[in-house]
């Protein structure tokens, strides 16, 4: 091996670099990175200013809040970057179910070994901050939603690490005690005169942390033309029906996963999951091609809406300027490698997964029509580490790796093939609680 790298001298001039100054900065094109990437898109829906996530991994519910607010924003005439819906009200939901859901499946697992597959699974992780387009559609469909200033976040909510260490804590603690319950025979009553005491805990912890979430409030705001306007004693439904008003049942869940185990034209969930326990709402997904799911983002774009997606953020992206390309890293000719696995393998190797949910906000088409590159709205603000987050905290997709990296989009049916709309309808196969898809480990 060391003879060879004697010989590989185009490695002798990369190394300087490499050492110097890092992978990423001494493999990084350039023309990819500038001339490629205008932040210029034919079609623009979406350029209000840019969320925060902070040190959370609420990104799934950022982007569908942030999907709500355009709407709102929109039909209001809202002044930029004056408003947005409240993250923490609906996070505060989401641990209470995510705990509830955990004990139930704790329950209903309590015959098995400790260290049967499903069991560890479960007790590895809880619960924690990732989720999915179903499970925010379910939650704001059961609690609603709110203004950020009604229930801003707290320094809990920007750095979720030591709650989640408490909640994981309580619930492992939690899942013995129903464990033993279960192996004494306890009776229905009993079990849920427990889950209902921890549930009480758990609830306490989130008050203390978030704050108690609000049952009414008054929504005040100025429009463009700086008209004041006020609405007085809403709940959170009640001002979800008013002023968003989006008809959730019309959108779905599409997937694009190439993979032996999940053909096209299939509806897949993912057992243990849905943490809202009797919600219509369950987590499912279409699985279709490539370019029914590229012309479904697209004809809602067209329609004037910014498009749900989940993706792999990690993969060959410059958060600094704000690139997602897979021609931005020149890895092959610094290193002497090559790359061979396509999606479906990245997928099953682990290579590739679902990690981050964003917004697409527009796209660039080309004379036949064609989409060149994406404009997609992140939720990580505009600067981190004294360093700038992409175009005022939007970003620039290729359509190459929209093909390779894109996993999900919560889209309207309606700009859906009939024939995948008929798929929705059938039984959905189910994936293990252990797949890589999961957004709930």
């Amino acid at each position: 091996m060391s003879a060879a790298y004697k010989k590989a001298e185009a490695q002798h001039i990369a190394e300087i670099a490499v050492k110097a100054n890092g992978i990423n900065a001494s493999s990084e094109r350039e023309v990819v990175s500038v001339t490629d990437n205008p932040f210029v898109f034919s079609i623009d829906v979406d350029d209000e200013a840019v969320s925060n996530q902070q040190q959370s991994g609420r990104c799934w519910m950022y982007s569908c809040l942030n999907w709500m607010r355009h709407k709102v924003e929109k039909d209001l005439k809202l002044p930029k970057g004056q408003f947005q819906l409240s993250q923490n009200y609906n996070f505060f939901f989401d641990k209470l179910e995510k705990a509830n859901l955990f004990m139930k499946s704790i329950i209903d697992c309590a015959d098995s070994d400790i260290n049967d597959r499903r069991v560890t699974f479960l007790m590895q992780t809880p619960q924690q901050d990732g989720g999915d387009f179903d499970p925010i559609v379910a939650l704001v469909e059961k609690y609603g939603v709110m203004p950020l200033n009604i229930m801003p976040d707290t320094a809990v909510t920007k750095n979720t690490a030591e709650l989640n260490a408490v909640l994981n804590k309580m619930l492992r603690q939690d899942a013995l005690a129903l464990r033993a319950l279960v192996h004494e025979r306890a009776s229905e009553e009993k079990l849920n005169e427990a889950r209902l005491t921890f549930l009480n805990e758990i609830y306490r912890v989130l008050a203390v942390s978030m704050g108690e979430p609000p049952e009414k409030f008054d929504f005040e705001y100025r429009d463009k033309d700086n008209n004041y306007h006020v609405d007085r004693n809403l709940t959170p439904l009640e001002f979800y029906k008013k002023y968003v008003g989006i008809k959730l049942e019309d959108y779905v869940g599409v997937m694009n996963l190439p993979t032996e185990q999940t053909p096209y034209g299939k509806l897949y969930t993912i057992d243990m999951t849905g943490e809202i326990i009797g919600s219509k709402r369950y987590l499912h997904y279409v699985n279709v091609p490539m370019d029914v799911f590229k012309a479904a983002a697209i004809e809602q774009l067209k329609a004037g809406e910014p498009v749900w997606f989940g993706c792999d953020v990690t993969q060959d992206a410059d958060f600094t300027k704000g690139i997602l390309s897979c021609n931005l890293y020149d890895y092959e000719k610094m290193f002497g490698i090559k790359w061979t696995m396509d999606k479906g393998e990245r997928f099953v190797t682990y290579q590739a997964l679902p990690t981050h949910a964003m917004l697409i906000a527009g796209v660039d088409m080309d004379a036949d029509g064609k989409p060149i590159r994406w404009k997609i709205e992140n939720s990580w603000g505009t600067e981190a580490h004294n360093k700038e987050v992409g175009h005022q905290g939007y970003f620039i997709m290729d359509d190459k790796w929209f093909d390779e990296y894109m996993f999900e989009i919560g889209v309207r049916k309606e700009f859906l093939p009939q024939e995948y709309q008929q798929v929705l309808e059938t039984e959905p196969e189910v994936m293990p609680y252990w797949s890589p898809f999961n957004p709930e480990p």
